[in-house]
């Protein structure tokens, strides 16, 4: 299977985080399925069979640690992976997220790059999916003409 197959649901109800996640996910080859809330998470987990969840812990209705814990308890879903991506950052935290059934954990702030690591290390890729730019790279030339 390629990484272009590979889906990726993406829990988060920050507004700003998800179109930065889900543009990165994008960017890379993912398939990328979204939800807001908890519930939707599960609904979706169940629905797009995704080959691995982002799930922040901070979303309404049910919060992560409860759709994991749903989600785990499910024959239909307990193989998918989830890596918690939360800002509920203490080692308690960590903790809860693994004890709810979460198989990696990520605190906020994380940017795309260190994201898109962690997931491409999850699929076993070999290479990064992203390519740093440096100052001298043209993508980051305005061209201005001034």
């Amino acid at each position: 299977m390629t990484v272009a197959t590979k889906t990726v649901l993406l829990v988060e109800d920050n507004e700003d985080n998800r179109i930065i996640y889900a543009t990165a996910l994008r960017y890379a080859g993912y398939s990328v399925l979204e939800a807001i809330t908890g519930t939707q998470g599960v609904q979706q987990a169940r629905d797009g069979a995704p080959d691995l969840i982002l799930m922040d812990i901070s979303v309404p209705e049910l919060d992560g640690w409860e759709a994991t814990a749903i989600l785990k308890a499910d024959p239909l879903t307990r193989h998918i992976p989830i890596i918690a991506v939360t800002a509920h950052a203490l080692p308690d935290d960590a903790e809860r997220s693994r004890k709810a059934g979460c198989d990696g954990y990520l605190a906020k702030p994380i940017s795309p790059a260190a994201l898109l690591t962690e997931v491409d290390r999850r699929f076993g890729r070999p290479t990064p999916s992203y390519k740093p730019l440096r100052p001298s790279d043209p993508e980051l030339s305005m061209g201005s003409g001034f």
